[in-house]
């Protein structure tokens, strides 16, 4: 059954004014317009809550028990208007994210703090993926948007280019090319390395760059993860290649970060939403954030 707001009006005025015209000039309407909406409420209902004579107005036993259920809806459902009014233009409410891990370990950190700065209220949950599992995540609305790699675009997806991350040798600091400012890719030959594995979204990127370019890397470990590939660094078993948004500062003292040239390889991190949705004025107000912080950190 439908809720017939007009009618719940239409009976609560006459009620309370004790008379149709003064209940019409109050919802500022004719008495016919008043009765009309009076009998489609009592039609929905199939009772009849007024008793009308030429002289008076009276509510019947069983619209004397329902007057106080329709003041309560009509109160009820003016304070879901009004919170959800306040809630849109104060941007209040929960927002869940996708992202690839590496967007969570340097550059999500200082978009979170403004944010919660800000909205402090609010609540946000972050669904670390894959590059593929991000962009699941978006189209199956589990997360309104997502911050992910750039590759080929998805039809029902869009895509707004966000910043660039270049890959860069990661290697402890008794590494041979440690002791080095910057590393060529050709210089790569004969050291072991620890490279993206077949699933993770920075491979094909990888694979494409260096294609073109004739080279090949000796690739003795593979990992899904750049935080593992870390780990592995900082126990001394090889030097990695990785995005430079994977490292965190201070967190391996002995690992040193060295650029990678010839050719600079780097990877578009993008943001992602659906072509059909309409972010929640929450989900928007950190969307708006992320791309504000990424281009200061690019005009850094």
């Amino acid at each position: 059954m439908k809720l017939d707001t007009l009618g719940l009006e239409a009976f609560v005025a006459i009620a309370e004014e004790g008379r149709f015209g003064r209940a019409a000039d109050t919802l500022h309407i004719t008495q016919t317009a008043l009765t009309r909406r009076l009998q489609n409420l009592e039609a929905l209902l199939g009772v009849t809550l007024v008793e009308r004579t030429t002289r008076s107005v009276a509510l019947t036993r069983l619209g004397l028990e329902f007057l106080p259920q329709a003041r309560r809806l009509l109160s009820d459902l003016a304070a879901a208007l009004t919170e959800i009014r306040k809630t849109g233009k104060a941007e209040r409410g929960d927002v869940t994210i996708a992202c690839v891990p590496t967007v969570g370990v340097r550059f999500l950190p200082s978009v979170i703090q403004e944010y919660a700065a800000r909205y402090p209220q609010n609540r946000i949950h972050i669904l670390d993926h894959s590059s593929s599992g991000v962009a699941e995540s978006v189209l199956r609305r589990e997360a309104e948007f997502g911050v992910n790699i750039e590759g080929p675009r998805h039809p029902e997806l869009d895509a707004v280019r966000l910043l660039q991350d270049r890959f860069v040798l990661v290697c402890r600091d008794d590494h041979p090319l440690g002791r080095r400012r910057g590393v060529s890719w050709k210089e790569l030959a004969g050291y072991p390395l620890i490279v993206a594995g077949e699933a993770s979204g920075n491979r094909p990127l990888l694979d494409t760059a260096l294609g073109t370019a004739k080279i090949e890397l000796q690739a003795h470990y593979e990992v899904q993860r750049s935080s593992t590939a870390l780990g592995l660094v900082a126990a001394g078993v090889a030097a990695a290649v990785v995005p430079s948004l994977a490292i965190q500062k201070g967190v391996y003292p002995r690992i040193r970060v060295r650029p990678l040239a010839d050719p600079v390889v780097s990877r578009a991190l993008v943001l992602v939403s659906r072509k059909t949705s309409q972010l929640s004025p929450a989900a928007r107000a950190l969307y708006d954030t992320i791309e504000k912080q990424a281009r200061v950190g690019e005009a850094r």
